[in-house]
């Protein structure tokens, strides 16, 4: 008789609570996915062929924080690409301090990439 009663007083399981969970997840991952902005940035090494340490001018770039010197001087990243443009083949040598976040190294990065008769390449 009881084993009856238990069986009478069971209720179904309601879907509904399950699929609200379920579309609240999935309508936060879709707003995350759009909200965030993957790019890439391209770091080559040494191509054959290159100009020969002597026939390049070598610039060396230090990212400390958010300090940006270029040999050794203050400057504004917005003022890097005018200072660096050069008729002449050079060599930036990029170093950068455990302050330095990954975005502002992408920063300064994205900024030096489009410089023509440069290469750069990445200490630390």
């Amino acid at each position: 008789m009881a084993l009856e009663t238990a069986k009478r007083r069971r209720k179904r399981l309601s879907m509904t609570s399950l699929i609200d969970v379920i579309f609240l997840l999935l309508l936060f991952f879709m707003l995350t996915s759009t909200f965030s902005r993957y790019s890439e940035v391209e770091l080559t090494g040494g191509a054959p062929g290159a100009p020969s340490q002597s026939e390049r001018v070598t610039r060396f770039v230090k990212l400390d924080g958010d300090r940006l010197l270029v040999d050794g001087e203050d400057t504004a990243i917005e003022a890097i690409a005018e200072r660096l443009v050069t008729e002449t083949e050079q060599m930036l040598v990029l170093a950068f301090s455990d302050q330095t976040s990954s975005q502002q190294l992408i920063d300064v990065l994205a900024v030096l990439r489009p410089l023509p008769n440069t290469q750069t390449m990445v200490l630390n």
